[in-house]
Parts: structure tokens; C-alpha cells; sequence
């Protein structure tokens, strides 16, 4: 009788909570006829698992009856997984008739396109037709004024062209 109640573990696939909990109460109650109705509730709850135990427990504030220890129990092993194994073994590859061929060869890809000019020989990053301001050559007799002049027109008319906005520049 004490070894059926110390192996008794509540495991959710095999177990349901009503006859589970009232088989244990009776085994518990059985052995120890002086343990009082919260006592025999916390051993039982402690054969649940940790989580079960845990999430049951917080839902009273109080020590409660057997009833709603059971009607708790049900409730979280029905509407959550806790206190259960939830494993699944794999599923095994069902094989069809037909066997699957597959090639050596990579795939071949499509070519890559530029996003800036649209040519298919480059890519965005590397397109010569960007215009950077540390490429843009300025002559050696301007004065710093000019030359922040022209590389500001400069950026700015490769903006509107991408923009498609037209602007008198002085």
C-alpha cells in the first residue's frame, strides 16, 4: 500500500485527475489516519510535478476541498501543458512510389541586375555610375568656397535627377 502511493506519479496521458487524485487520498488516508485534509492535499500535490504543483497551488489562497483541488487539476491538464509529456517521436518519412531524383548541379541563378542603372553586369554597390563626392575631381586653383559650391551642385543635380524635380541652380 506505501509503495503504491510513493510510486504513484500523475502523468497526464496515462492518468486522469478525478480517479487519480481519489485513488491517492484513499492510499494516503489509509496509511497515516491522523494526517489532516491539507496535509493529505499537499502530499498528494507534491506526487503532480513541479509545474502542476506549482500552478495548482497558486490558485488558493487558502487551504480548500477536494473538489477543488480535482476541478483545478482537471482545468490546467485540459487547458494547458503543464504536468504533462509532451513529446511526440518523429514522424517516419512515408516513401511514394515514385523516387526522388535530385541533381548534382547548383541551380542556376538569375542574373543579377544593378538597382541603380539597371545593368545586369554589376551590382548597386559597385556601379560606376555613382557619383561619390571624394570622386569628384576639382581643379587646383579653385578657392575652398568654390569648391564646396561645385560639389554641392553637383550632389544636388544627381538628386533631382534620380527624383526626376528640375531647379534652376544659380
Amino acid at each position: 500500500m506505501e509503495n503504491s502511493f510513493e510510486e504513484a506519479i500523475f502523468n497526464i496521458p496515462r492518468d486522469r485527475p478525478m480517479p487519480w487524485f481519489l485513488k491517492q487520498k484513499d492510499n494516503l488516508t489509509a496509511l497515516h489516519r491522523d494526517l489532516s485534509e491539507t496535509m493529505v492535499h499537499k502530499k498528494i500535490l507534491r506526487k503532480c510535478g513541479g509545474d502542476l504543483d506549482n500552478s495548482i497551488r497558486s490558485r488558493f489562497i487558502e487551504p480548500f476541498s477536494t473538489e477543488d483541488y480535482i476541478n483545478s487539476m482537471e482545468d490546467i491538464t485540459t487547458r494547458t501543458k503543464i504536468g504533462g509529456n509532451w513529446y511526440k517521436p518523429p514522424i517516419e518519412n512515408k516513401t511514394s512510389g515514385k523516387p526522388i531524383s535530385r541533381s548534382n548541379k547548383p541551380q542556376a541563378r538569375a542574373p543579377f541586375q544593378c538597382h541603380k542603372c539597371g545593368i545586369t553586369s554589376h551590382l548597386a554597390n559597385t556601379c560606376p555610375k555613382k557619383t561619390r563626392i571624394d570622386e569628384i575631381e576639382i581643379e587646383k586653383g579653385d578657392d575652398k568656397k568654390e569648391k564646396m559650391i561645385y560639389i554641392l551642385k553637383k550632389v544636388i543635380l544627381s538628386l533631382l535627377k534620380k527624383k526626376k524635380y528640375q531647379i534652376n541652380l544659380l
